[in-house]
């Protein structure tokens, strides 16, 4: 046998990787331009007084946003199969439920009157 063994067709998780392609340097750098927009839209929005009712939910839906770029991209999610996803999907939504029904408790919404 020789030193150096000629590959084989690739099988199973290393098919499923190859098959796969992953996002090029110029998406990852035009998300990275966005996730910077995104930030500096986030800490003006705070010294604008007329958004100030609607403040926090719009801190919210940006960073839910960012956070989805962040997860898709950076952390690969949006290259793994569906069920990866929806095992990582599924108990983020019941956390960020939970989390903003217990701002709403907390009176953290200027929004909703108690």
């Amino acid at each position: 046998m020789s030193a150096h063994a000629t590959p084989g067709p690739a099988h199973g998780a290393e098919a499923q990787l190859a098959s796969h392609e992953h996002a090029s340097v110029r998406t990852y750098v035009r998300v990275a331009v966005i996730l910077t927009l995104v930030t500096a839209l986030e800490v003006g929005v705070i010294y604008i007084r007329f958004l100030t009712p609607i403040v926090v939910p719009l801190l919210l839906v940006m960073a839910a946003a960012k956070f989805a770029l962040v997860v898709m991209f950076f952390m690969h999610l949006r290259y793994d199969a569906r069920p990866l996803t929806t095992l990582f999907l599924g108990p983020l939504i019941i956390a960020s439920l939970l989390g903003v029904a217990l701002m709403t408790l907390t009176g953290a919404f200027l929004i909703f009157g108690r």
